[in-house]
């Protein structure tokens, strides 16, 4: 039996997404805006770029983009931007784990605060935002979408807390995609070198890091945002796979 290819819009679904509001997050949200869906931006501090992203967005479908705060590492968020999401639009067919937390954490300087921070954001709440999304992704045939990290494969020096926290997640999109099949896909993006953390790299390090990639230069938060895309709508025999788009800095 032959089946045709074709390459549907997102007109109708519903993507929730954490720490949207800016950078690599606020890419994902246009891109997918773009194909037609309708998102709920969480945020956790950043309520200005938040706002002006919602409005942007409305101001072209108005309605489209719901915005919801909330501190990912309190123990109810999770069922909370579930619901404000059901509120909102009715139904949730994509969740993407985006927000986290990264700053080095070199060892002997470890902080339990360290630690519940970045495997909070990182790990925890991916999971247990997972869990309370699954029953929906499973009556809509959806899916989730981690953002991971190529550290999560190979560990930065001077940060083995995030490298762990990140590594975690790697094994938890795996696990999911097994876990919940065969209604819900469950994919993973591990950036390379796309968008620099605030204020920690001079220039000759970037370069440097830059030097190392297959393609010596670095990529953009739009390199990710169009392959949450492609997972989202355009791959649906792809489950429990971590896609590098790293300019192949992991070779």
């Amino acid at each position: 039996m032959t089946t045709s290819i074709t390459s549907s819009d997102l007109r109708d679904q519903c993507v929730l997404i954490t720490g949207g509001a800016r950078r690599v997050g606020a890419a994902i949200v246009r891109c997918l805006h773009g194909a037609g869906a309708r998102v709920v931006v969480h945020y956790r501090s950043s309520r200005a770029a938040a706002e002006t992203l919602a409005a942007e967005l409305n101001e072209s479908r108005p309605g489209s983009v719901t915005l919801v705060a909330a501190d990912l590492l309190r123990d109810d968020a999770p069922d909370a931007l579930v619901d404000a999401t059901l509120s909102a639009y009715g139904r949730l067919d994509l969740l993407i784990n985006n927000a986290s937390s990264f700053y080095p954490t070199p060892v002997g300087k470890i902080t339990r605060a360290d630690w519940d921070d970045l495997m909070g954001s990182n790990l925890k709440a991916p999971l247990f935002l997972s869990q309370a999304a699954a029953a929906h992704l499973r009556t809509s045939r959806g899916s989730i979408i981690n953002l991971v990290d190529i550290h999560g494969l190979r560990p930065l020096k001077a940060h083995p807390v995030y490298s762990a926290a990140k590594a975690g997640l790697a094994m938890l999109t795996r696990s999911l995609a097994r876990e919940l099949g065969p209604e819900v896909r469950v994919n993973g993006i591990a950036p390379g070198p796309v968008l620099w953390p605030e204020g920690e790299l001079n220039e000759e390090l970037k370069q440097e890091i830059v030097a190392k990639t297959a393609l010596k230069r670095y990529g953009t938060p739009e390199d990710i945002a169009r392959t949450a895309l492609f997972l989202a709508r355009d791959a649906p025999f792809i489950t429990g796979q971590i896609i590098a788009v790293d300019g192949g800095r992991g070779i």
